[in-house]
């Protein structure tokens, strides 16, 4: 059922409803007439506000789970709630500085993606996702050094400062100068490349006979950008960090739900499929249980946001991922800050 016009809904409609949504949010238990009372707010006595309660589900925006239990917000009412209710404003200043201090520490890209989703899934209870950026690394640098063993190490930097370090088996035939051969003609022709340009090259050259690499350095050559090239296709495109703590004590009376959300985040390709979907967003993106296949039985949630280059650029995406009681209006800012932070950090 689509979310209803909040023109649809009364004052005393409005102020019932964000109340039921709110304190349903921060406790994950259904809400009552006589809670809604003792709370305060609404001077109405329980038995008017129960028949706002049942018009609000008449309307698909509340649901009563039991019989004689209190109501909970649908996925229409949550979405209504979301796009027509939600305040929302800047993270703490106290998050803001954890969030920044602990990218900063990141040294390495990989890193500082591992780092973000682990924050995203500290400050939110719930579980961080980042999806790893398009893009393939450009070699800016390459040393290979000996090593005792009939092997060398294999160093590679890239444009954006990240180093990777190799351990690679050295022919029967290697001498040092087959080394050093293969560092230089990688310097020399591969720099400025990224990883798949410069393996098309080399095989080229090699088919053409356009290099006078000898057999070793050949080899090494081969053996390197091939090994590097496999390892870029076969990182995951999703970091999801916190999947334990999707285990709170509201999931306990509903584990086939969890298991199957356990089993959704085990499939990251799915997952990033989804992520994908806010990629071209302008501002954080809310996915909310049956709105999305994916979610279709876990009645899970999803606040996902692009982040991006210094260029502006969307290079991939970030959110957490937890159940519809999520607290939208402290999580929305919060995904949006780390996304921009982690932008400025990697791009």
């Amino acid at each position: 059922m689509a979310p209803h016009p909040l023109a649809d809904l009364t004052e005393r409609a409005q102020t019932i409803f964000r109340q039921v949504v709110e304190t349903y949010l921060a406790s994950g238990h259904p809400v009552g007439s006589r809670l809604l009372a003792d709370q305060g707010g609404i001077n109405l006595s329980p038995a008017s506000i129960r028949s706002v309660l049942a018009d609000l589900e008449a309307m698909g925006l509340l649901a009563a789970p039991h019989v004689s239990a209190g109501r909970m917000p649908t996925t229409a009412g949550l979405r209504l709630f979301v796009d027509a209710m939600l305040n929302v404003g800047m993270p703490s200043p106290g998050e803001q500085a954890v969030i920044e201090e602990r990218l900063s520490e990141s040294r390495q890209v990989d890193e500082a993606l591992e780092e973000a989703s682990a924050i995203l899934s500290d400050l939110s209870g719930a579980a961080g996702m980042v999806m790893v950026p398009r893009r393939e690394t450009v070699l800016a640098q390459f040393s290979l050094v000996p090593l005792s063993g009939g092997r060398a190490l294999a160093i590679m930097v890239g444009e954006d400062g990240q180093i990777e370090n190799r351990m690679l088996d050295l022919p029967a035939s290697a001498a040092p100068a087959a080394l050093e051969q293969a560092a230089n003609y990688i310097n020399a022709r591969l720099v400025g490349r990224t990883l798949g340009a410069a393996a098309r090259l080399v095989e080229e050259e090699l088919r053409d006979r356009r290099t006078a690499l000898d057999e070793a350095a050949r080899d090494l050559v081969e053996r390197g950008l091939a090994q590097w090239s496999h390892d870029a296709a076969s990182r995951p495109v999703l970091i999801v960090r916190g999947q334990a703590r999707l285990l709170d004590e509201t999931a306990l009376s509903d584990l086939d739900r969890v298991r199957q959300l356990l089993d959704d985040l085990e499939n990251k390709q799915a997952i990033a499929d989804l992520l994908d979907q806010a990629r071209e967003a302008e501002a954080t993106r809310i996915f909310i249980g049956a709105e999305n296949r994916l979610f279709a039985l876990t009645g899970s949630a999803v606040i996902a946001s692009p982040y991006r280059d210094r260029e502006g650029r969307i290079i991939g995406v970030l959110g957490v991922v937890g159940p519809t009681r999520l607290n939208y209006g402290r999580l929305v800012p919060m995904v949006d800050f780390t996304a921009r932070s982690l932008g400025r950090r990697i791009g």
